[in-house]
């Protein structure tokens, strides 16, 4: 994507870009309608919402199998959606887990996010010309949603000047023991990225400073494991007349 004479342009994409004076919309309902045929969704019930939440994903060992390479085709093809709908990331990303082995149950949880869109195929990205010039994040958890194994998922979004720049939809990597656990966990994610974004003008790496301040912290952690291990804390005194290694024993 690039910029021509004040006017956006692209390569040829799914995304339908609408640009005016104060605005620019982007969306890809031709896409969605694209999928909707090519998997026999033109003519069925919408759905408001696109994953049922009294239902948790289940593994369902037992139940019957189904076409895999349709399955992940699905999968896919929403994948390729959620660039313009975080509307439906959260769904797509938790059935996309079960791409191995998917069972029935999993494919009309699939089936419920194609007739999601049915009903709402024209949702986009807006961008508004004039907006503050503000940095502004949401994030929220599903403690332990992840019923295969019991996980939380972090879930947020962040706005700049009121325009949508960036949102995820993850698991986190640890099991927490609450749901303020969950929810400091996804804060301080996305407190990090925010503090990334202010310090990007600077020339600052955050990533970099956070991996050499870890790194400075597993030396000292494995120093103080090294010698509680051989019972002996190794201190150097610097003496400017004559240096001189101590043990603990000798102080």
């Amino acid at each position: 994507m690039g910029l021509k004479d004040g006017k956006l342009t692209r390569p040829y994409s799914s995304k339908d870009i609408k640009q005016k004076k104060e605005d620019i919309f982007i969306s890809q309902d031709k896409y969605v309608g694209d999928i909707l045929k090519k998997f026999g969704f033109t003519e069925v019930k919408t759905t408001s919402t696109p994953m049922e939440t009294q239902k948790p994903l289940l593994k369902d060992e037992d139940g019957e199998e189904v076409d895999v390479h349709m399955y992940r085709s699905m999968i896919g093809s929403l994948m390729y959606l959620t660039s313009s709908r975080p509307d439906i990331m959260f769904a797509v990303c938790a059935y996309a887990r079960c791409q191995v082995n998917p069972k029935v149950s999993h494919l009309h949880a699939v089936k419920r996010i194609f007739r999601c869109l049915k009903g709402q195929p024209k949702l986009g990205l807006w961008y508004p010309k004039y907006s503050p010039f503000d940095l502004v994040a949401y994030t929220d958890s599903d403690y332990a949603g992840a019923s295969l194994d019991t996980k939380s998922t972090t879930g947020g979004c962040q706005f700049l000047r009121s325009r949508l720049i960036s949102w995820q939809c993850k698991k986190q990597t640890v099991v927490v023991n609450s749901t303020t656990e969950a929810e400091y966990v996804a804060a301080s994610h996305y407190t990090v990225f925010g503090l990334e974004l202010k310090l990007m003008p600077l020339g600052i790496n955050l990533l970099l400073l956070l991996e050499v301040n870890a790194a400075r912290h597993n030396l000292l952690l494995l120093l103080e494991v090294n010698a509680a291990r051989h019972n002996l804390l190794l201190l150097l005194k610097v003496n400017a007349a004559r240096p001189k290694l101590t043990t603990a024993g000798e102080r």
